[in-house]
């Protein structure tokens, strides 16, 4: 399959890659588009085929359910039952990066895959709301990459994965936020994050008036990303957390290179060091918005390890380290603790 690459004119409903995309979409195919979180793979919400070949192109676990993405928040009164509670966080947050997970109304879409919840929500992003307007339904979205990779945030990085797999790619530029959506259940009674974002439960609960419980990874039936491997470069991840000292950080990068002599390094630009691939991570912000880019360019780089020293206190980040991280390491260098790196699975003679 030939995929092309688009990057429309404008963000218009009448721009000409938009129109095509759309009409694309109403046949049943696949379009990569940009957000404001990551680029999403779209398809009509409506078509079960649509959402059968998303599965199918992703290599995605057929129970992980998928985001529907809606041109404004009045769709989310048809598609789920919203009450007062979900109707404040929308008009708060929509479009942004939150998704809310709703009891689904009848007869539902074929996205929901016969669930009784759905997760809706309203990008933050011109041209994908120029592509949900042009389309006039509502669009399955998951990240647009193979299942378990780190999400693109460009263009070039959905190419990376589904040239040859999908029929196009609109590309929107890089996308600001970085990381996907914060997801938060109100189909209960008690409102809980169930994936982390930019949007944490204490801003969500000064909205509603009341507590939001922060439990990640619960319901995760509900919720995607929250089950399975995710984020991961082809080469392995170890994270250093917490935090450690400038001599300690040494010692580990040392400890390191004996095995992976070409070792990279992600931490702030004071903890700079020689004999390793290094990026510098000024702060939580630039590491949300960088991650998942950085993580594709050191795999491109043929290092053997990427070591990344924790350098923000944002849950969702943190949530995605951890998720990407073949192994955690704490305190002094100690051999033992690379052990699980040096299985066959991850040793790669870099």
């Amino acid at each position: 399959m030939h995929t092309q690459w688009l990057r429309p004119r404008r963000a218009d409903p009448r721009d000409p890659a938009i129109q095509q995309a759309a009409q694309m979409l109403r046949r049943g195919q696949l379009v990569a588009f940009p957000t404001e979180t990551v680029y999403g793979l779209g398809a009509d919400a409506g078509s079960a085929a649509a959402v059968a070949a998303v599965y199918r192109v992703k290599g995605r676990p057929a129970d992980n359910p998928l985001i529907v993405h809606l041109a404004d928040a009045a769709g989310a009164g048809r598609w789920g039952e919203l009450d007062a509670a979900g109707r404040a966080l929308l008009a708060a947050f929509w479009p942004g990066p939150l998704t809310v997970v709703l009891r689904a109304r009848p007869p539902g879409l074929a996205a929901a895959r016969g669930y009784a919840t759905v997760a809706l929500r309203m990008p933050d992003h011109p041209l994908a709301l120029a592509l949900l307007r042009a389309c006039g339904r509502p669009l399955a979205a998951p990240s647009a990459n193979l299942s378990g990779r780190p999400s693109p945030t460009t263009a070039e990085h959905v190419r990376e994965d589904l040239a040859g797999k999908i029929p196009l790619i609109l590309d929107g530029g890089p996308c600001g936020v970085g990381i996907e959506s914060t997801v938060v259940d109100l189909s209960e009674p008690l409102a809980r994050v169930l994936r982390p974002g930019q949007i944490d439960a204490a801003a969500l609960g000064a909205v509603l008036g009341r507590p939001v419980l922060d439990e990640p990874g619960a319901l995760a039936h509900r919720s995607p990303g929250t089950r399975y491997r995710h984020y991961r470069p082809r080469v392995p991840v170890a994270l250093l957390e917490p935090a450690v000292d400038e001599a300690t950080l040494a010692g580990w990068v040392a400890l390191c290179r004996r095995h992976w002599p070409r070792l990279a390094l992600l931490a702030p630009p004071a903890q700079a060091m020689d004999g390793v691939v290094f990026r510098a991570v000024a702060d939580s912000e630039a590491l949300q918005a960088q991650l998942y880019g950085l993580f594709r360019e050191l795999e491109q780089a043929g290092v053997g390890l990427i070591l990344v020293q924790a350098v923000t206190a944002r849950a969702a980040v943190m949530e995605r380290l951890r998720r990407a991280a073949s192994v955690v390491l704490s305190g002094a260098p100690e051999a033992r603790a690379l052990a699980p790196l040096l299985s066959a699975e991850f040793r790669n003679g870099s």
